[in-house]
């Protein structure tokens, strides 16, 4: 037993280690020539603007959630002029770049963890090694700059259509007055707020990007090699998003 829990312990470092340095080599490679500007930017389409529907359909509803219980809770202290900095603070701190990393992790980052699986179990990966052409830097690297490019963009349109969704319930269906809505969002809303909710965007963006394609390009080459990585690649991103939001929040606030 003793040499069995010593073996998964070695093997846990091994592992992390491993994780940590894969990043280290993508952040190093994407600093150096040749830059593959084509292959930015189309990640940033795929990560971005095939995204964005979601983005807006999610934003939408949480913001109306969040206008409605927000009244039903704030009218019975007498406190409705309130209703615009509740929800705008939630967005912009917490739900905006936690929901937007989630929801691009379940979209555009299990898409890219089995599309890497799948080049690793076809051989595609050692092709590139072949032709001379570094994978990580061709394949690791444009993703992880389009998702730190991208996150932040996204997270500011779902904080911008969640408090209009919040606007449309708490003022258009339940009665708040339109100018306490506003007056309370510009009265209570700082710039740390909104920095705050921007370097979590980013740090989300990394964090997806290089679990995801950590997860996808160390796949199994076999037949349940590439569900297993898409399913691990989701999973772990959506843990180390919220362990990072409450790390991040704790240091910043």
């Amino acid at each position: 037993m003793i040499e069995r829990l010593g073996a998964l312990i070695l093997d846990s470092v091994f592992a992390l280690g491993n994780f940590v340095l894969f990043l280290i080599i993508a952040v190093v490679y994407a600093l150096l020539p040749p830059f593959k500007p084509r292959l930015i930017i189309r990640q940033i389409r795929l990560i971005g603007a095939d995204s964005l529907f979601l983005i807006l359909l999610i934003g939408t509803f949480t913001g109306m959630v969040l206008g409605l219980q927000g009244y039903n809770t704030l009218s019975r202290f007498g406190s409705e002029g309130a209703l615009g900095a509740v929800v705008a603070l939630g967005l912009v701190r917490e739900l905006g770049p936690v929901l937007t990393a989630i929801m691009i992790a379940a979209r555009a980052g299990s898409a890219m963890a089995a599309e890497l699986g799948s080049m690793q179990a076809t051989e595609q990966v050692d092709a590139l090694t072949v032709m001379a052409i570094n994978p990580v830097q061709y394949l690791v690297s444009p993703r992880i700059i389009a998702g730190i490019i991208s996150f932040p963009i996204l997270t500011t349109i779902f904080d911008v259509i969640g408090i209009w969704g919040g606007y449309v319930v708490g003022v258009g269906l339940m009665g708040t007055p339109s100018g306490p809505y506003f007056n309370g969002i510009s009265g209570n809303m700082t710039g740390h707020d909104i920095t705050l909710g921007l370097n979590k965007s980013l740090l989300f963006g990394v964090v997806v990007m290089w679990v995801c394609c950590y997860k996808g390009y160390h796949a199994e080459r076999m037949a349940t090699g590439v569900s297993r990585a898409t399913t691990e690649a989701v999973v772990l991103s959506s843990i180390m998003i919220l362990a990072w939001d409450y790390l991040l929040g704790s240091i910043l606030l």
